[in-house]
């Protein structure tokens, strides 16, 4: 009798504590958006593995529609996760092998000129450490293709590949097309297939096979003139370039590097596969090796894995893993500890643009909030 009156009274002051955390967590985000311009904001944090707690705040229309916990956003660079472990599920199978030459996955010449006889691998687009690099462009893979783009030597670096590192989106977008490639399946219905379908989560790349009314509009804010203006390249269609779609090529009109479309409760289930190293909360869909080389550094001035990288910035002196995004005026943050098993996502659909030690302020601001108020212990 008195070991379950215990238990009542545990439970009683636990459901308390929550909400009193909810409440302050809840009242401190608000605060922050009344002195710092923010269109909306999506969150969801994880504690003891599981998800307990959801919320949404501000617009997901401006002055006209409130965003809503089930509303998704293109979460930008986070999305380079999905491409990494798509990669990791196909070396499982053998099917790809992070040391493979990029030039005979691609179909053509990946060669640094001025180191054309180093290899560049999977494992260095991944890692952001192949020396190839954005200033072609990265929305066609013709940016880095010898017979279409007669610039294409510019797409290097002046170091060798894999003694240097800097970040690539076009790295990631050949990484799509790879995994088409090798796959036998387009990339958007590789990863719904493969990572969303078995995690049970609703998102994906093809703009066209989600519901438009569920996209929170996305915005960016200028400061000079102190207003939001909408972005809506962000979910653009493309219906006419899929239309004439070359399998293995045309890749980057999904963005493998930045397109993936996801609220912020279903993005932390998927964090939570990633902190349980490769098992969802019902299947595992990598292994754990696969997993602990995903968040292993590559480069240790960078501390960037494969698609993953690890920061102790973010909340000052925990040492966190995962990425962050911005695109069109979105900023978003995916981060766990994997040994606390507590994490955290926020997405907002437009704010402003200022910085705090590396990470966007109001991501960084509202990531530490949840953290204080909901995960840390008292």
């Amino acid at each position: 009798m008195k070991k379950n009156l215990f238990i009542f009274l545990f439970l009683v002051f636990s459901i308390q504590t929550s909400t009193q955390g909810q409440n302050a967590a809840e009242s401190k985000i608000k605060s922050l958006m009344e002195t710092t311009p923010v269109m909306g904001l999506g969150v969801a944090v994880v504690k003891g593995g599981n998800l307990v707690y959801q919320g949404a705040f501000g617009w997901k229309e401006e002055g006209k529609e409130m965003l809503e916990t089930t509303d998704i956003f293109r979460i930008a660079s986070i999305s380079k996760s999905f491409s990494a472990t798509s990669v990791m599920q196909l070396v499982e199978k053998k099917v790809l092998s992070l040391d493979d030459d990029v030039s005979e996955l691609m179909g053509f010449g990946v060669r640094n000129p001025k180191f054309p006889d180093q290899v560049i691998t999977l494992r260095m687009l991944l890692s952001h450490t192949s020396s190839i690099n954005d200033s072609e462009g990265y929305f066609t893979l013709d940016a880095i293709n010898p017979s279409k783009n007669p610039n294409w030597e510019k797409a290097y670096n002046d170091y060798a590949p894999g003694e240097g590192y800097q970040y690539c989106n076009l790295a990631y977008n050949m990484t799509g097309a790879i995994i088409e490639k090798y796959s036998g399946e387009r990339f958007d219905q590789y990863v719904r297939g493969h990572i969303l379908a078995p995690l049970e989560l609703y998102g994906g790349y093809n703009v066209s096979e989600l519901d438009a009314a569920s996209f929170a509009s996305i915005y960016a804010y200028d400061p000079d003139s102190a207003k939001f203006t909408l972005s809506p390249a962000a979910y653009a269609p493309r219906v006419e370039e899929i239309a004439n779609y070359q399998f293995g090529y045309s890749t980057p009109i999904f963005s493998p590097t930045g397109g993936m479309k996801i609220s912020a409760p279903d993005l932390a289930r998927y964090m939570i596969m990633h902190m349980n190293y490769g098992k969802g909360e019902n299947e595992r869909i990598i292994s754990k090796k696969s997993s602990q080389i995903m968040q292993t550094p590559i480069s240790s001035d960078e501390n960037y894995g494969l698609g993953l990288w690890k920061t102790d910035k973010l909340i000052a002196g925990t040492e966190l893993v995962g990425h962050t995004g911005s695109a069109y005026g979105l900023y978003s943050a995916m981060f766990f500890d994997p040994k606390e098993k507590f994490g955290i996502v926020v997405i907002s659909n437009g704010c402003a643009p200022a910085y705090e030690d590396g990470f966007n302020a109001v991501i960084r601001q509202t990531v530490n909030i949840l953290y204080e108020e909901l995960i840390k212990p008292q």
